[in-house]
């Protein structure tokens, strides 16, 4: 084992207006698991943090539309995901949200030292309203034609079709996604990051950046083509005061939520190590150049990822043009490296809660087991280019390989063992043939390679890899066929030691993407305690705020406790070997036509529903003008 390394996994925090469906967890859920697991397996101290981002407009919009205050709206979507993505198997180490005491304190904290280094400042801007409520429309619900590319449907924040950033004045006949009306546009006050005066630094930052997958790298170098400052505060009464005298106690003045939701991978590793009883554990993973930190999200977050936070941070530690110093967190660590999947489509067309084009996290989970839709999206997920979830192929991923190739592996062999001598068998080691020790060569090896893999985040690869090793066992059980040997019980002995080390060895390597189902294995194997640990949900009270309490993810992870490592782990003869149940469920075929005559029942009543919404408001704005 290598020497143990502090190692941020940072993960992409999901906004609060609704449940997850597999599209968002394909790009910041999964991936990021994976990788944590590895770490941890190594021998390495990670530390996972994210939680439900919960401010801005979007939030304001839907609570209005919903009849309930923003923070009751953000209350309930943050428990629908905790829950979710805790069901999913994510082990984070800290899973919160953005209402915390606690994260205000920290984004309030990381704006005053940026202010005091000079690299924000107070200036005007021209923002959108809504004619019919007053209140700010957020960047993200204007969408008219791109100025750069002519693409309609660009946002006021980016342009999807060019990549361009955007504000919503430069868009071509702009219209409110909310209600399709025409915003008007102010010029109000506001506090603006000064992108500018940090650009040098972050683009020499990022002109160092190595193994990055190149799409990320090359989008993120092309975001400095153009630079301008950015203005971070809003017209808005929902979000994170502003701890500037004249502004703080300004009901109606708000930090915005692009600003304030990066900084919560500090605040959630603050509130981390608060909750361990050591304020500043979290200094290991933020203060040390050698410890590495990673962040796993869509490509629609890569900007707020490799040229916002990186600017913060830069802003904060006094490294722009205008110089400074730290503040009381100390010199923040950079990201290493921005992970970035591409979008995941359904059958066809792009997600979208809206338009019904969905599927729910919940959902999913609530038909079919959790480890075959973890090795779907692993095996098949946009890790480097856009990828189609189809239910056919999910049905034929689960089939052919989790079911007809691992699954029934594991059960052959244990079914073997159990009838044969009902334990792991003794074996002398002159009683292994070439063929045996081929095998067992081959496994121990795929610890390297499998790993590898990992560790490039090339979790595809790495996923492959390990199915190829349990193809290479079901061969060498096919072709030392053990039922034929029974009157040889030192041969049959030494064919079923082989076959359960080697099915051991790739349990290990595929537990990081199958953790339900490892434990399983490791226990059809002989094992007792926890081999693969899964998160919890837990109900705690803020740590500022007595009144207020929230769910949590959270778990215990740590190596030679719960998590084992990353290397063979020696069989023990004599270990007894119970009968085995079957580890995965066949999906009938059936179910392919089942869920997308579902799908299409769904999006129908869905976009119905969507019509008739817009149908209204675009009559209320009638009889207004009237």
């Amino acid at each position: 084992m290598c020497l143990m390394t502090h190692v941020l996994v940072a993960v992409a925090w999901p906004y609060a207006n609704g449940p997850r469906h597999i599209g968002h967890v394909a790009g910041f859920g999964v991936p990021s698991d994976v990788y944590a697991r590895y770490e941890r397996m190594k021998g390495n101290e990670v530390l996972m943090v994210s939680g439900t981002d919960e401010h801005g407009t979007p939030i304001l919009v839907q609570a209005d539309a919903e009849g309930v205050s923003a923070q009751e709206l953000a209350d309930r979507y943050n428990r629908v995901i905790a829950q979710d993505l805790c069901n999913l198997g994510l082990s984070y180490d800290l899973f919160t949200r953005t209402t915390t005491k606690n994260h205000e304190n920290v984004v309030q904290e990381m704006f005053k030292q940026c202010l005091k280094n000079g690299y924000i400042y107070k200036g005007t801007q021209m923002v959108a309203i809504s004619p019919s409520t007053g209140r700010t429309l957020p960047d993200r619900y204007i969408e008219g034609t791109c100025p750069i590319c002519g693409a309609d449907g660009a946002r006021g924040d980016q342009c999807d079709n060019c990549g361009n950033e955007l504000d919503p004045i430069d868009l071509i006949n702009p219209r409110s996604k909310i209600n399709g009306e025409t915003p008007v546009f102010q010029e109000t006050e506001h506090y603006f990051l000064d992108l500018p005066a940090l650009a040098e630094a972050n683009y020499a930052w990022l002109k160092t950046r190595q193994g990055w997958r190149t799409n990320v790298i090359n989008f993120s170098l092309g975001l400095f083509n153009e630079v301008e400052p950015r203005a971070i505060t809003r017209d808005i009464n929902w979000g994170i005061p502003i701890p500037v005298d004249g502004w703080i106690d300004n009901p109606n003045k708000r930090l915005y939520v692009w600003f304030d939701a990066v900084i919560g991978y500090l605040s959630a590793s603050i509130e981390w190590a608060r909750r361990q009883g050591d304020p500043d554990l979290w200094r290991q993973w933020w203060n040390d150049p050698q410890s590495p930190a990673y962040y796993f999200m869509g490509k629609d977050n890569i900007t707020f990822h490799s040229q916002i936070w990186p600017s913060e941070i830069l802003g904060y530690n006094g490294q722009g043009s205008k110089g400074g110093e730290p503040g009381e967190f100390g010199e923040l660590n950079m990201p290493t490296q921005v992970v970035a999947s591409e979008f995941l489509s359904m059958e066809g067309k792009k997600f979208s809660s809206s338009r019904g084009i969905v599927i729910y996290v919940k959902d999913i989970l609530a038909r079919y087991q959790v480890d075959a839709v973890r090795y779907y999206i692993s095996i098949a997920g946009p890790e480097t280019s856009d990828s189609d979830f189809t239910w056919a192929e999910f049905v034929r991923h689960n089939n052919d390989e989790l079911v007809s190739s691992w699954g029934n592996l594991v059960n052959r062999v244990a079914v073997l063992l159990h009838k044969n001598f009902g334990q792991i068998p003794a074996v002398d080691p002159s009683d292994f043939q070439e063929e045996d020790k081929a095998l067992l060569k081959m496994t121990e090896e795929g610890f390297a390679s499998v790993g590898g893999l990992i560790e490039d985040h090339r979790q595809k690869a790495a996923l492959t890899e390990a199915m190829r090793i349990v193809q290479e066992i079901n061969k060498y059980i096919s072709a030392t066929e053990p039922w034929k040997v029974k009157d040889d019980p030192a041969r049959l002995a030494a064919i079923l030691y082989t076959s359960a080390q080697a099915v051991m060895d790739a349990n290990t390597m595929l537990a990081p993407f199958l953790p339900h189902s490892a434990q399983k294995v490791y226990e059809t194997l002989g094992g007792t305690g926890t081999f693969s640990p899964l998160p919890h949900v837990e109900e705690v009270t803020d740590l500022d705020d007595p009144d207020f309490s929230y769910p949590i993810i959270t778990g215990n992870y740590r190596l030679g406790e719960t998590v084992h490592a990353w290397e063979r782990e020696e069989l023990r003869p004599g270990t007894p070997i119970a009968k085995p149940s079957p580890l995965f469920q066949k999906i009938p075929p059936e179910a392919v036509e089942e869920e997308l005559d579902r799908f299409e029942k769904e999006l129908s009543a869905r976009q119905a529903k969507e019509e008739a919404r817009l149908k209204s408001e675009q009559e209320k704005l009638t009889r207004k003008d009237e």
